[in-house]
Formats: C-alpha cells, structure tokens, sequence
C-alpha cells in the first residue's frame, strides 16, 4: 500500500512551540495568524524541519520484523520454476563466453526447445511457453539462415518471436517486454543477445560496481515479478581465470545480481559449460558443438568426460607404441600434463585397462580395445 503523502510545513508547525497572538495588555502581535501559530519563514529553523523530516519519513515507513520465522514457515510457496532443468531457472540467468565460441547457437537451439517444447542440448526435456529473442547483433537474413539450419523439417515454431532491435534498457525496454509478456497466453523465457546493445550509459561518477548491478537491476526485477527465465548474453575478457566465472568482463556486480551466471569456456580439452546460481546445484559439464548442425550437446560431467577422453589418449598411445612406454614418455606424446599422467597410469592399472612392465613400463594389455 502507497504510503500517505504528508505535508513537511504543516508537520512542522506541530513541532513548533506555541506562541501567542496578542500581547499582554491585548494588543495583535505582528505576524499573528491565528490562535498558538505565527509565521514561519522559508528556511527558519532548518533543525526542526529535519526533525520534521524525519518524523515523517519514520510515518511513512513500514515496520521491520512483521513476520516471524514460524509464519514463514506456514506458507504455501509455489516451487522453483525451471526453464532448462539443471541449468536455466526462473529469474535473471547471465550467459559469458568469448566471441565466436558459439553463445548465439546456444541461446537460439534453447530458445526453440522451449518454443516447442522439446530438448535442450540434445539431452534434456523442456516445458513449451512462449518465447522472445532479442537478437541485435543479427540481422534478419542471418536469422533466416540460422532457422533454417536448425529447423531441418521446415517446422517453424509459433510460440517464438524474433527482433532484431530493441530500445534501451533506460528507453522504455523493461515496459515493453511487460507488454509482451501481457500480450502472450504463457511467457516463459526472453532472451537478449546482447547485454551491451541494451545497457543504460554510465553515469560520469558511477562506479563500475554500480553500474552493473544497474544494468542488470530492472531485468531482475522482471524476471523475478513474472516468475520467468531472462537469459542475457555477456562476453567474457581475453585474460584467463582460475575460477571462470571471473572472466566475465565488468564487475562482480554482474554476476551478484544475477540468479544464474553461465560461463562457455573453452580449452585443450574441450569446452566446458560451467553453471552456478541460487537455485541450481554447480555444474561443470562437458558439451560439443556440431557446426554442420548448429547444435550443442551435453556430454556429461565434465571431469568425468575429460578422464574418458585422456585414457582413451593413453591407450591410443600405448597400441602405437612398439615397446613399453614410460610416463614421461607417454605425458609427452599425450600432451598431458606429468603428475596427472601418471595418476590416470596407476588407475588405468587397477583397473585393468592397461598393463605395468617393471619399474616404471607401462604396456596396453592385449583384451584393451583400440579406441
């Protein structure tokens, strides 16, 4: 409920001491304007119209502590929804990844799951809503030709809306996509491809910090008002990172204000999709992406599939060889890095997949299949 507007010069007058009208022998006093009030001046007593600005403002306000933990635990409140279970949850999800990594791909193979509801990343099952893709770094013969090389069966789904402009986030971009979202039967999920096509200009003394949590603020807010999935597509910085998800160019802003952030990141051992947010566990999982298809495909935990892969090297090595290897020897053909080599060596033993010479040999066992 709006709080009640309240007169600062009226409030004030009641924190003034009374001063009377007349004088004692009955003469008017100047200035008297009516019984216990006299006339205050514009910018007299600046204390008490604190004192009145504050009293107001402590008026207006509602009181801290209404709800206990007992009446919160006695409500009723509606489950998470997921958008891509595991990885995209109601609420502002932030997708990072350097240029030309494929983001766009992504984002437009999840769109289309969700528009028909269908499967996203080839493996996991999504529920239909409609869905708006602000692609504003394409134009629409790309987009076309993107469609068609996802949409083989010239099916195009009529729950997804495509533009490729849109105002800015301080032009009028948050009212518009309330109207979307009033006009369509089930919004579930827009997409804006990309962050810096939208974000507001920096103020001259705003901090970076500020900034961004700015930028992403009014989004939040959507999301979290109409319990849908906003998925905002950022890049990430040149400069590499222990933790990934502090590649992401700009400030930590970005990623606080953020339900969910995603990082696509790519190395020698592949490409990761790294997940962390409120109300999705962390995931770390391999993917792959088929440029003949334009799709991208979950392959599983990512630590897990980097082992299969790096054993599937060391056996691969080990049948070329016409003698037993050592494991620098085997670190240097792979590629790998010493110490892990001869880790996976020692469990690659016990469990039968390779064999061990004497001191330090190492053989592929003859039932090992050549991969």
């Amino acid at each position: 409920m709006r709080a009640p507007r309240i007169n600062l010069d009226a409030f004030a007058r009641h924190l003034l001491p009374d001063k009377p009208d007349r004088a004692d022998d009955g003469r008017p006093l100047n200035g008297a304007r009516g019984p216990g009030l006299h006339t205050v001046e514009p910018g007299q007593f600046p204390e008490r119209r604190r004192d009145a600005e504050r009293a107001a403002n402590e008026a207006s306000a509602p009181g801290l502590g209404q709800m206990s933990a007992a009446d919160l635990m006695r409500k009723e409140l509606p489950p998470v929804r997921t958008i891509v279970p595991g990885f995209i949850p109601e609420g502002l999800t932030l997708l990072a990844g350097k240029g030309k990594i494929g983001k766009s791909w992504l984002l437009m193979t999840t769109a289309i799951a969700v528009a028909t509801g269908g499967v996203a990343l080839n493996h996991i099952l999504v529920d239909q809503g409609d869905v708006l893709c602000l692609c504003l770094e394409d134009n629409e013969r790309r987009l076309q030709k993107r469609l068609a090389q996802l949409l083989p069966g010239g099916k195009v789904p009529d729950r997804l809306f495509i533009d490729t402009k849109a105002p800015g986030l301080d032009a009028g971009l948050i009212e518009a996509l309330r109207q979307w979202i009033d006009r369509v039967p089930n919004p579930r999920l827009i997409v804006v491809d990309v962050l810096n096509r939208v974000r507001p200009a920096q103020g001259r003394n705003e901090s970076v910090y500020d900034y961004d949590v700015r930028s992403l603020k009014g989004l939040h807010s959507l999301a979290a008002e109409h319990r849908i999935g906003i998925l905002v597509c950022h890049h990430s910085r040149k400069a590499e990172a222990e933790d990934p998800f502090d590649c992401l160019s700009g400030s930590t802003g970005l990623t606080g204000t953020a339900d969910t952030t995603l990082v696509l990141a790519r190395t020698s051992q592949g490409t990761t999709l790294y997940g962390r947010g409120r109300d999705i566990e962390e995931v770390e999982s391999a993917v792959s992406f088929d440029p003949a298809t334009g799709t991208w495909t979950l392959l599983g935990d990512a630590t897990e599939v980097r082992r299969s892969d790096e054993r599937s090297k060391i056996i691969q090595t080990l049948h070329g060889s016409e003698r037993p290897l050592s494991p620098q020897e085997i670190a240097d053909l792979t590629g790998a890095d010493y110490a892990a080599t001869r880790k996976t060596l020692t469990r690659m033993v016990q469990a039968g997949e390779i064999h061990k010479i004497g001191r330090g040999q190492y053989v592929a066992t003859p039932r090992t299949p050549r991969l």
